[in-house]
């Protein structure tokens, strides 16, 4: 990757987040640590950023910030095979014309790889899903009102008029921060006010969680396990876990990966 290319990533990186180290830095562009911080030092004397000790803060941020949000580009290098075995799954449940909504997350932007030939009307509160289905798909997209918190890259509002209410689906495919017995759980307040009323125009909820998801443990929940009808997670899901699924009466499928050429496991 180009050093401009490489910087480029890493001032997006920072945009809505303030704070970076030097081994996120290393997973996102799969650049060396030595090189990270040659661009960091770089980027510091050209005042784009400031260089902090084992990573780089950024000099001010001008966008809407998620203090407890996950930086997308970030996420996107964590467990991709995994995602990807989980998309292609939950993709498989999509029907010709259904009315599908998609929220914003690794996972679930893991499903526009399979949706190419679908024709279907879709609401998404992710801003990368809906450049991505329009630019590569059939489908329709609907997105609702809000800021865009580019980090996450997610459309955000704390209003209920977001026109989300004007719009009803067969299906929410829904990633989320935990899964445990408590319930499904996020971790920002206004990432749950943008779930809670996107849930509520579905007529059926599919959880798309790799097994990390069932160690995450976030003090926000965002609605019982029992809401869901369907989880999607991966064969590395451990039997308790899956024991869990469905003793609360959900039906879990179990995605089978395939690891040859990718790093399954990320950072």
């Amino acid at each position: 990757m180009h050093e401009r290319e490489r910087q480029r990533m890493i001032l997006s990186a920072l945009k809505g987040r303030s704070v970076g180290t030097v081994q996120e830095f290393a997973a996102l562009t799969g650049a060396s640590e030595a090189t990270i911080r040659r661009d960091i030092q770089a980027l510091s004397l050209a005042r784009r950023l400031r260089k902090v000790r084992g990573g780089a803060e950024a000099l001010a941020s001008a966008v809407p910030v998620l203090p407890g949000g996950s930086n997308f580009a970030l996420a996107q290098t964590v467990h991709v095979a995994e995602k990807r075995a989980i998309a292609r799954e939950a993709a498989r449940l999509c029907e010709e014309d259904d009315a599908a909504i998609v929220n914003g997350g690794s996972t679930t932007f893991q499903m526009v790889h399979f949706l190419t030939d679908a024709s279907l009307q879709i609401m998404t509160n992710s801003f990368p899903i809906a450049e991505h289905l329009l630019q590569h798909s059939r489908c329709s997209v609907l997105l609702p009102a809000g800021a865009v918190y580019r980090a996450q890259g997610l459309i955000l509002s704390p209003f209920e008029a977001d026109g989300t209410a004007h719009f009803r689906a067969r299906r929410m495919f829904m990633g989320v921060q935990s899964v445990s017995a408590l319930g499904l759980a996020e971790t920002d307040p206004l990432i749950i006010q943008s779930e809670q009323r996107l849930m509520r125009q579905a007529d059926e909820l599919v959880i798309l969680a790799d097994r990390s998801k069932f160690a995450n443990r976030s003090s926000l929940l965002l609605a019982p396990l029992e809401r869901a009808q369907v989880v999607v997670t991966d064969d590395g899901v451990s039997d308790k876990d899956a024991a869990m699924v469905e003793a609360a009466g959900v039906r879990l499928i179990v995605a089978t990966v395939e690891r040859g050429g990718v790093n399954g496991h990320g950072a």
